[in-house]
């Protein structure tokens, strides 16, 4: 779990500490309140590898030009056994390292010593994560949202892990109320009218019009025929609605497995029902003095709550109406709870039963407003929902066919399922391309994701992979295989592409720590394609092949451990390392 760049980034501030302390002591520069060295990676590499800011932020408090301080820091400063092969001083007072070939061998070292782990690092160690994804309705096919979520989650549960967190991957399934009723009175509709045809039973206005129930209803009229015609009618929709959930459970299942998503856990909403577990959370948040009843319904206090969080993080009361504030049903005249308490049952067991440290959830973007409300009746229940549940917000998926937005399938004339977008372009691409930024809305286009040149971003990547694969293989067949770190001959590796190259590899575990922190695993493909870029620049204006042997050995070695990262990185994406295209 060696990080490179956060060493030497250490190395440069005690540097700089060290040669504060010196000059201090010796009288040039006064004693003061300084406590660190920020130390920064310059956006120019004409600047130096590294750079410090210690001079202009010392500035005030020294009573002394940056500058003049600098200096007296460079004139303090003990190189000898350090990363740097020199320091010095630019603009206003800013302090440049340039690294030395201990570094670049140190780099080269790590990742041969920790193969299929490098990159990992330990920030996240100790916590019990769970990330919750997708949940999708199991009324139907899974659609682009759908798709788009799942990458992100499992992309970031990978992220995560590799970070040191224990993480647990949960689907919700929402196998109760509203939606499963409207599932059943739909089934019921298409199964009664192939008995006794369209015009002699109406179709619920808000029902599922999609072809797919009139697919499981003649499933079920298949196996069973009439035998649910004079059933009552409880009976019959709940039969039907059974059955259909049979059907599609293991569908959405056998879709993701596909997507190469595999869930640790599979949460079934009709639990909490079936356990009386939403019902005591209902009790749980009345006896706290969260609820109130009007018109037969009961209600949480959602506006009050909402408000005391505001006001805790210090809000201004004005900002705070403007939110338009307005409380939620918990358990509705009928006697039937709602989907939020349910939700909210559903993130207390989460916490309270199960332990976990924290909640992540992805959502689509149109649910944002239910994301303070859920948090809030959390605090409500005394569980730090503020702090604990994190709801990553995902924008639209547009998909596109040569420029033009593409809404049906060509094969079955319907909107694009999960299942039949798998069928037209690689799961690989499909996961590269999904792996975007969550907040921003995506364009997806189909062309460009089967194009094989150098404007399709996965192909780009994963071609790098694929060179490298094709060269060892090459160069084994003459006998010239891979050196061990401690032979080669970093001076050797002094050339601009050679040396561009290996701090990106030493970036690796950086992107990681950033695509966790940010809760945007985008990070591990832009830093992919940086990586395979510093590749294909390198393997153009470096030969291997026919050099000779000290400089062959040195830049296969080079060119194996961009491999090792390649495969790492794509990993994490859960896309495939080719070896060859």
């Amino acid at each position: 779990m060696i990080n490179m760049i956060q060493n030497a980034k250490e190395q440069a501030a005690s540097l700089a500490m060290q040669a504060y302390a010196a000059a201090v002591a010796d009288g040039t520069l006064p004693q003061a309140e300084v406590k660190s060295a920020p130390v920064e990676i310059p956006k120019d590499t004409a600047n130096g590898d590294f750079t410090t800011t210690f001079a202009l932020a010392a500035s005030k408090a020294l009573r002394q030009q940056p500058r003049a301080i600098a200096q007296a820091l460079l004139d303090h400063m003990d190189l000898e056994g350090s990363y740097f092969a020199s320091a010095e001083i630019a603009g206003p007072g800013f302090l440049n390292f340039r690294l030395n070939d201990s570094w670049y061998a140190d780099v080269m070292d790590a990742v041969e010593r920790e193969g299929a782990d490098y990159g990992t690092c330990d920030v996240c160690k100790g916590q019990k994560i769970m990330v919750e994804f997708v949940s999708a309705n199991p009324t139907g096919p899974m659609h682009m949202g759908n798709a788009r979520g799942g990458v992100l989650g499992d992309t970031l549960a990978s992220v995560l892990t590799a970070c040191g967190a224990d993480v647990t991957r949960e689907f919700y399934v929402n196998d109760a109320g509203h939606q499963i009723d409207k599932f059943a009175h739909s089934i019921e509709a298409r199964y009664l009218q192939i008995i006794q045809g369209e015009d002699a039973v109406p179709f619920p206005e808000d029902g599922y019009q999609g072809s797919d129930i009139r697919d499981l209803a003649q499933a079920y009229y298949d196996q069973h025929g009439e035998e649910l015609l004079n059933a009552p009618e409880a009976e019959r929709q709940e039969k039907l609605a059974q059955f259909g959930l049979s059907v599609n459970l293991p569908k959405m299942k056998s879709d993701l497995e596909r997507y190469k998503i595999h869930y640790d856990n599979w949460f079934y909403e009709s639990t909490l029902h079936e356990s009386g577990y939403v019902a005591e959370t209902v009790e749980l948040l009345t006896e706290r003095g969260w609820t109130y009843e009007k018109d037969g319904a009961l209600w949480l206090r959602t506006a009050d709550i909402l408000r005391e969080h505001f006001r805790k993080a210090g809000k201004k009361e004005a900002g705070i109406e403007k939110l338009d504030l307005k409380d939620d049903v918990l358990r509705r005249a009928n006697g039937f709870y709602t989907y939020f308490a349910a939700d909210i049952a559903y993130h207390r067991n989460k916490f309270a039963v199960r332990g976990f440290d924290k909640v992540i959830n992805i959502w689509g973007a149109d649910h944002h407003g239910h994301v303070a409300r859920l948090k809030g009746a959390l605090d409500a229940l005394g569980l730090n929902g503020s702090e604990r549940l994190d709801i990553v917000l995902m924008q639209l998926v547009k998909l596109l066919r040569d420029g033009e937005v593409v809404r049906m399938s060509k094969r079955t004339g319907k909107a694009i399922s999960l299942s039949d977008l798998l069928d037209e372009v690689s799961v690989d691409a499909a996961r590269w391309y999904f792996n975007a930024k969550p907040d921003t809305q995506m364009e997806f286009d189909l062309g460009l994701a089967v194009r094989e040149d150098s404007e399709n971003p996965i192909y780009y990547v994963e071609y790098a992979h694929a060179r490298i694969c094709s060269l060892l293989r090459t160069l084994g067949e003459e006998g010239v295989w891979v050196p061990r770190a401690e032979t080669v001959d970093m001076p050797l590796l002094s050339g601009e592409t050679e040396r561009a190259l290996t701090k990106q590899i030493a970036q690796f575990s950086e992107a990681i720590k950033l695509a966790a922190r940010d809760y945007d695993p985008s990070h591990i493909n832009r830093y992919l394609q940086e990586l395979a870029g510093c590749f294909h620049r390198f393997y153009t204006a470096c030969r291997i092949k026919g050099e000779e042997p000290a400089v062959r050995s040195a830049r296969l070695k080079l060119a194996d451990e961009t491999r090792i990262v390649l495969k790492n990185g794509l990993k994490l994406i859960g896309v495939d390392a080719p070896e060859k295209m």
